[in-house]
């Protein structure tokens, strides 16, 4: 079957340029419902940069899950600082409905087996709770849209995953039963992740229910090649989703 992902310009409303973009590659009409809470995980390093989802978007996603009765915005405590003030750059989006999550903070959890640790993750990442991720284009060989799954771990020393990036972040994937929606907001896409890096004014968002076939299709956005990155190749080894960009149906307005 082949995945769709749709590519859209924002032009200044990322709320209709995400509502487009989830009517082309089928809908939401499963996840926003009454009954099943949302995460969505946000990624960002370094609150003092730019590296990351948009406000703006931000709160287009949140606000496209309507029928939700929780949306908790999510991120975890690294070595640069806690989840909770990185969350801060959000705050404006923040309701009595929508709300910050520190997952590191979290006590009710459940136990799985990641890169041969054992990892109790916040029960509010699994099914059937809804688990969105949102991230920035870029060109990285670890990805973007999976690899802010990183950031589910709740520990600070993440670091020690390093050297077995790709099966931590694929044995993350399969913990929390995948991600339901995926949104690369390419409003810049930066080449490189140093705060050095060129980054280009792109204007659009990249979204999909697959996510793997997302993360294949921004890193050709980003002037990667896919087929060598070894976290999508290890994806498609597992079932996980497409990322081969022949059997990708890219639509919208930027495609």
């Amino acid at each position: 079957m082949t995945s769709k992902v749709a590519v859209v310009k924002i032009g200044g409303d990322a709320q209709a340029a995400l509502k487009k973009a989830v009517g082309l590659v089928g809908k939401i009409d499963d996840l926003n419902v009454k009954d099943r809470p949302v995460a969505v995980k946000v990624g960002v390093f370094e609150p003092s940069s730019e590296a990351h989802t948009t406000v703006s978007v931000a709160d287009a996603i949140v606000k496209s899950f309507s029928k939700a009765p929780h949306v908790y915005v999510v991120e975890s405590d690294n070595y640069r600082g806690t989840g909770s003030e990185r969350l801060q750059i959000w705050k404006e989006i923040f309701t009595k409905r929508i709300t910050p999550l520190n997952l590191s903070e979290e006590k009710d959890t459940r136990k799985v087996k990641v890169a041969d640790e054992t990892i109790a993750l916040p029960k509010i990442l699994f099914k059937p709770n809804v688990f969105v991720s949102t991230h920035y284009i870029r060109s990285f060989e670890k990805g973007s849209i999976i690899k802010n799954l990183l950031g589910l771990i709740p520990d600070r020393k993440k670091v020690r995953f390093h050297k077995k990036m790709v099966p931590t972040l694929l044995d993350l994937y399969e913990a929390v039963g995948g991600i339901d929606l995926a949104v690369l907001d390419g409003t810049y896409t930066s080449y490189g992740i140093a705060p050095s890096s060129k980054r280009v004014k792109t204007d659009i968002l990249v979204v999909g229910r697959d996510a793997v076939a997302v993360e294949t299709i921004g890193a050709l956005r980003a002037n990667m090649k896919p087929e060598k990155m070894l976290l999508i190749r290890e994806a498609v080894k597992r079932r996980l989703g497409e990322g081969d960009p022949k059997n990708i149906e890219v639509l919208g307005d930027a495609a």
